[in-house]
């Protein structure tokens, strides 16, 4: 059956923008329904693979699905003539077909670094979850569990089963989350782990503690089979750095904090200035922008030591550059073009300079500020791209909900950051699946499109090898053929476990939660 489906896309200058593609499908949503299947089968027929684990471009395909896992990806032509049906996946009675023509299929994105709110208050789950899976993330590991690890982990179990629209959830718990006391001893800290893992943690964010501790529960985590990552807070850094921290058996780590701390030659601590608060978060990221200039330069021997030494220990490296972005250009971030549409009310005023919000820290953040950010950027993506060149591992994160970052935007801004960090595109789309699902021992079914693993898939028209922009849920703004602004329209579907999910559909709801939010406030 042939249907056109015409989508509109708003672009910020409150210009509408109509945009149509026609799809031979027999794939009808809802209209209250943003999701269908699994099916007991369905054909892709004829799009474009990046299919995750490094390999060029190839199409077109035809790719098979049978409830959840992927059972055939078959190339069936060449590009640029029509595809001669004989030889094609043949189909079956009752199964479902979807012409792709044209279009771009890469495996879900992975966000090791997705908290389902809890920066701001009264942020509806739904509208993470959305956002996330518009813009094609399908897997996120969230850290910390703000919202408390019972209710995380039935999150988890929901979205496993379906019973809410939302990403596949691996929840790590907060290292002494729900302590009645402080934990001082190695005993306190096994026994911390062991019920983490009962009531359903996958995981272990930790931020510090005394090494005997955290070596305690690195050490019980790993005996247990959990994933560990650490953001290394400048409290705790001096004692524990990345090398410490990666010796202990620490797996991954967060954001930057502890890596220059290890390339130091020629101090231990930290030039911190005499009057500096770590309460004082205009005193922790503009001290932390001058960071990256005190380790040792690029090519070093330090350098070179302790990148082959977090290699040699299949260490990896999440750095979630996007969640530091506004350090280094405050404007662009805070004025950013989805904000009218996709910030809710709550964002708006958390990302409000205050002296008790963590990371709003813009009480007078000056051009030198920004300056020796863009330096600590320069010398972090320097890191880690040789760090990937050598053989290690870097994932993409997002950290979202917090300095201005939007669920799905900034996951996007992670991977064009990737892309200036020197990475090719090719390597930034394996950071944002198979390295994620490496990390998180999944890589047997997600992270690339290869037959036996689940149909995870992202599904967008326009390359975005050649241009990361097409995946956000605003999409790109260009002239077309007819010199007239356009804007292309992100993400069309994305699939989780055989479950295809409408992404336009999910961005009208989101803006729909976002108009509706600030109709009440004015009320």
């Amino acid at each position: 059956m042939s249907i056109s489906r015409i989508i509109s896309v708003f672009a910020m200058s409150c210009t509408l923008v109509v945009v149509a593609f026609s799809m031979n499908t027999s794939v009808a949503f809802a209209n209250d329904s943003v999701s269908e299947g699994p099916f007991q089968r369905i054909i892709l027929r004829g799009g474009t693979l990046v299919n995750g684990e490094g390999a060029p471009p190839v199409g077109p395909v035809d790719i098979v699905i049978e409830g959840d896992r992927i059972v055939r990806v078959d190339v069936v032509g060449y590009p640029g003539v029509p595809i001669r049906e004989n030889g094609r996946p043949e189909a079956r009675p009752g199964d479902r077909e979807i012409d792709i023509s044209g279009h771009y299929v890469l495996p879900g994105f992975v966000d090791m670094h997705g908290h389902t709110g809890g920066s701001a208050p009264n942020i509806p789950p739904e509208y993470v979850y959305q956002l996330w899976l518009a813009h094609g993330i399908t897997t996120v590991r969230e850290p910390g569990s703000f919202r408390g690890l019972e209710w995380t982990v039935e999150q988890a179990r929901k979205a496993a089963a379906h019973e809410i629209v939302a990403p596949r959830v691996i929840p790590y718990a907060g290292f002494g989350m729900g302590s009645s006391e402080p934990i001082i001893s190695a005993e306190q800290a096994t026994a911390w782990v062991e019920q983490a893992a009962e009531k359903g943690a996958q995981g272990v964010k930790f931020f510090g503690a005394p090494p005997r501790v955290i070596a305690a529960a690195i050490e019980t985590a790993n005996a247990l089979g959990l994933g560990t990552m650490m953001h290394h807070a400048q409290l705790n850094v001096v004692r524990t750095n990345v090398l410490d921290s990666a010796a202990m058996g620490l797996t991954s780590m967060e954001h930057w904090y502890g890596l220059p701390e290890a390339l130091f030659t020629d101090r231990v601590i930290q030039d911190y200035s005499a009057d500096y608060n770590y309460q004082n978060e205009q005193d922790r990221f503009s001290e932390a922008g001058r960071l990256w200039a005190q380790a040792a330069k690029p090519g070093s021997e330090r350098w070179n030591y302790v990148r082959d030494k977090l290699i040699e220990m299949d260490f990896t490296i999440n750095p979630t550059l996007t969640i530091y972005e506004a350090s280094r250009n405050a404007s662009a971030q805070r004025n950013a073009e989805w904000h009218a549409d996709y910030t809710l009310p709550t964002l708006e005023r958390f990302f409000t300079p205050s002296r008790y919000a963590h990371g709003s820290y813009w009480f007078d953040w000056t051009t030198d500020d920004e300056i020796a950010w863009r330096e600590n950027y320069r010398l972090w993506m320097a890191f880690l791209n040789d760090f990937k060149n050598h053989g290690g591992r870097v994932t993409t994160g997002s950290d979202a909900g917090y300095i201005y970052k939007i669920y799905g935007f900034g996951y996007v801004q992670e991977l064009e950051l990737l892309r200036e960090a020197g990475f090719n595109p090719l390597e930034v789309i394996r950071a944002a699946t198979l390295s994620g699902a490496e990390a998180l021992g999944l890589e047997d079914d997600i992270g690339s499109v290869i037959p036996g693993k689940k149909a995870d898939l992202v599904i967008v028209k326009e390359n975005p090898l050649r241009n990361f922009k097409v995946l956000y849920g605003t999409g790109h703004y260009m002239l077309n053929s007819e010199n007239e602004a356009v804007r292309s329209q992100g993400v069309l579907y994305t699939m989780r476990d055989g479950v295809l999910y409408d992404a336009q559909a999910m961005l009208a709801n989101v803006r729909e939660m976002v108009r509706q939010a600030k109709a009440d406030e004015q009320e």
